[in-house]
């Protein structure tokens, strides 16, 4: 079987895609209801092959193919001579899982066949007639009736009956059926979950290789009234989770008509494809019924025509050959979208897009859920606890965890069933799932397994050289052709490795590997240079964090978009049991390895200690470790930690609440730093007797530590978490102020309100 990289387009399928740069290209309307009009009967679903079925079979509009070819080239026509340049075959429902409504799930090969050769027959006797004319035949894909997200997802013993094989299965005989059959495109439409649509994708490019023959992916999404998919993900999540299949085109059908789609064909805009849209003829009347005309419809696509936004329109539910012949008369006046070149990205999902870039300074993955690294969790997993599993990974998102790493490798468990049922689960917990996930494991079966039941766009932690080379890039190709990013760590066949020079060759050696033979992009590629244990009075661990600060700085300058990762607990091992010094150990780590460009670590995100909390003394201690910068720092930290232990030393400074050599208006700016609550009424009280006003003090004490708040996140003193913790300080605080504005304002009747407009970045902070 070859590699789908190695497979040349069809002829006709690049002169699509050639097309839809030059023009504004035109694809049919609805096909249901154009069936509908030839009032057809239960024996013309059935015919002569169907005739001793036992099932109903009027609506089952894909058996029309075989019983009344007739009818269906009928309609291709009518679509073609109306200015379709692009018709779909009638086979939206064709695959085994939707037609074993109807008892026909074993003839998914004859029937996807015969949609092809009458569609291609359609289109094929209209270039005949039309010499010069190019019109293409697209194969649709529909995603059938099972959700994989929420049918696994949910607590009901019959969900799993359709899983990520059975429905790779069924799609890749449907779509293999469609290329033989002359199809000069893929078009996966109607995308409601963003499981399925990962597995139709993953499915395409295996049918291909099959065949021996490679057309392009159009993908169509279908959004909610809320402006997100069936399964919850937003627009750009799913474009996040569906972008590993290289489609030429993505765009959004059916749900809405024309004008409630604008803002989210105006959001695909800054996408590096070919945007589609074929919007249904309105919404339905009570009747079930489309109202809007032709020229109505037209109108609404007009507006995005003019602005340049679309190279691809059609219509779904409701639309004719009238509707087709109106915008197709409109399309020629004016000029197709021109497809943007973009910077690749890495970018993550959950239900909520994760653009991991350095204007995020830092993302913090939470490692509570690892059976190795919580015995709680590792507790709950074993009793089957799966509720309160779920809470621990709900706190670590509370508490500001951009990515959740979950790992279930225990001698004692069933590792990849726990995966897959853990993950499934929070697949359905928006709180949780909103955020990506990392699947972490030594197992190669539970990172498939894993992969095999997230919606969204993950990592894969981790895959290394240890094994040799043939080995790390068969696992690369199945991670990437999962569509998720990819956590390399510093081994290989000689063993971890465990010096700057050592780490940066590794490093080297696979990033190669990866963008040369697999086809990784250098962002989507996560080294973790190992973080290993320092302080424990062995020489050779001496330099163990300065080498991976030194070996961060040399991946983000030599390796092109690659980031860098870390399991931050292993540094602080020689203090297990003293959580403070460790917490502060952690902290300062990060501090010197984000200045060099670290871009996410492995931490409990509930608690990251600022780095301007820990006291001089410890600071200097910590840092003549880290840094290697005396020969008897070991010594003195272990000193310094024993005395923290006993209680004779404290980590940081008393409680800005308590600190009696600050003003009033000083102690909020400092508690709203530091994210304390305890005593903040009190202090609010006496900066408003201070300031003379509550509003004085917001725009006093309260925005100068909101200030601060920026300045030392950017600069990587201070990490998502306390930022959240200072912005639900600062929230409490206003709410506590705004009876006293209340009064004042009502005090100042004879003044004029003003207007004041507050703008934020969607996705900040």
């Amino acid at each position: 079987m070859l590699g789908i990289e190695s497979l040349s387009y069809k002829e006709s399928s690049v002169k699509l895609m050639e097309a839809a740069g030059r023009e504004v290209l035109v694809l049919d309307g609805a096909m249901g209801t154009m069936i509908q009009r030839y009032g057809l009967s239960e024996n013309d679903f059935r015919g002569e092959r169907y005739a001793a079925s036992d099932a109903l079979l009027k609506g089952c509009n894909d058996a029309l193919v075989l019983t009344r070819p007739d009818v269906i080239k009928d309609i291709h026509r009518k679509y073609l001579e109306a200015g379709a340049m692009i018709i779909e075959t009638d086979s939206f429902n064709a695959n085994a899982v939707s037609l074993g409504d109807y008892g026909l799930q074993h003839d998914v090969t004859a029937l996807n066949h015969a949609a092809a050769k009458v569609a291609r027959e359609a289109a094929d006797e209209y270039m005949t007639q039309h010499p010069g004319a190019m019109r293409w035949v697209a194969g649709s894909v529909g995603p059938t009736s099972k959700s994989l997200t929420m049918g696994q997802g949910i607590d009901d013993p019959s969900a799993g009956v359709v899983d990520w094989d059975l429905l790779t299965e069924t799609y890749i005989e449907q779509m293999k059926a469609l290329i033989e059959g002359g199809v000069d495109a893929l078009l996966i439409e109607t995308i409601y979950d963003g499981l399925n649509a990962k597995a139709a994708i993953w499915a395409a490019r295996r049918a291909m290789e099959i065949v021996g023959v490679r057309v392009p992916l159009m993908l169509s999404v279908t959004l909610t009234e809320s402006g997100r998919t069936l399964s919850g993900q937003t627009l750009e999540a799913i474009i996040a989770s569906m972008s590993f299949g290289e489609p030429m085109s993505i765009g959004l059908n059916c749900g809405f008509g024309a004008d409630a789609m604008m803002k989210y064909v105006e959001a695909l805009q800054p996408y590096p494809y070919a945007v589609s849209v074929y919007p249904n003829a309105g919404l339905p009347n009570e009747m079930g019924e489309y109202d809007e005309t032709p020229s109505m419809m037209a109108d609404k696509i007009r507006v995005m025509l003019q602005r340049r936004w679309v190279n691809i329109v059609g219509g779904c539910c409701g639309t004719t050959p009238q509707h087709i012949k109106a915008l197709a008369e409109l399309c020629k006046q004016y000029a197709p979208r021109v497809v943007p070149e973009v910077e690749p990205e890495m970018t993550l999902a959950g239900l909520e897009p994760l653009c991991v870039t350095p204007r995020l300074n830092f993302v913090n993955v939470g490692e509570r859920c690892n059976v190795a690294g919580s015995r709680k969790f590792l507790r709950l997993i074993k009793e089957g606890n799966i509720d309160e599993a779920i809470d621990i990974a709900r706190n670590q998102v509370d508490a500001g965890a951009q990515i959740i790493d979950i790992n279930m490798d225990d001698a004692m468990l069933d590792a990849r069933a726990c995966m897959t049922s853990f993950l499934s689960r929070i697949g359905v917990e928006p709180d949780v799932a909103r955020v990506p996930v990392m699947i972490d494991s030594s197992d190669w079966n539970v990172v498939i397994g894993g992969l095999k039941c997230v919606q969204g766009r993950p990592i894969v932690n981790s895959i290394s050289l240890k094994e040799g080379e043939e080995s790390f890039i068969k696992k690369a190709r199945d991670i990437k052709e999962m569509g998720a990013a990819v956590v390399v760590m510093a081994f290989d066949e000689k063993g971890q490795a465990d010096t700057f020079e050592r780490r940066i060759e590794v490093c080297d050696r696979a990033y190669r590997l990866l963008t040369g033979k697999v086809g990784f992009k250098g962002c989507d590629i996560v080294f973790d240079p190992n973080v290993l244990a320092v302080a424990t009075g062995i020489e050779e661990h001496a330099d163990y964090a300065l080498d991976f600060i030194r070996a961060v700085e040399w991946i983000k300058s030599n390796l092109p978009g690659a980031k860098v990762s870390g399991g931050v607990s292993n540094l602080s091992f020689s203090f297990r049991g003293n959580n403070s010094v460790r917490e502060a150990m952690h902290a300062l780590f990060l501090y010197h390895a984000i200045a060099k460009g670290m871009d996410m670590a492995i931490v409990n995100a509930a608690a990251i200690m600022p780095v301007d909390d820990i006291s001089d003394e410890l600071r200097e201690a910590i840092d003549d470790v880290l840094l290697n910068r005396s020969h008897d720092a070991t010594e003195r930290l272990v000193a310094i930690a024993e005395k923290i232990k006993s209680g004779n030393v404290t980590v940081a400074a008393e409680s800005p609440s308590e600190e009696p050599s600050l003003t009033p208006d000083k102690r909020v700016e400092r508690m709203l730093v530091k994210g304390v609550v305890d005593g903040m009424e009190r202090n609010l009280s006496d900066a408003m007797a201070m300031l003379g006003s509550a509003v004085k003090v917001i725009e006093g004490p309260l925005m100068a530590g909101m200030n601060s708040v920026g300045e030392m996140f950017g600069a990587g003193k201070m990490f998502l978490p306390q930022v959240v913790k200072s912005a639900r300080t600062m929230k409490q605080a206003v709410a506590w102020l705004t009876p006293f504005i209340e009064r004042e304002r009502r005090g100042k009747v004879s003044s004029k309100a003003g207007k004041m407009v507050i703008a934020t970045v969607k996705g900040d902070v």
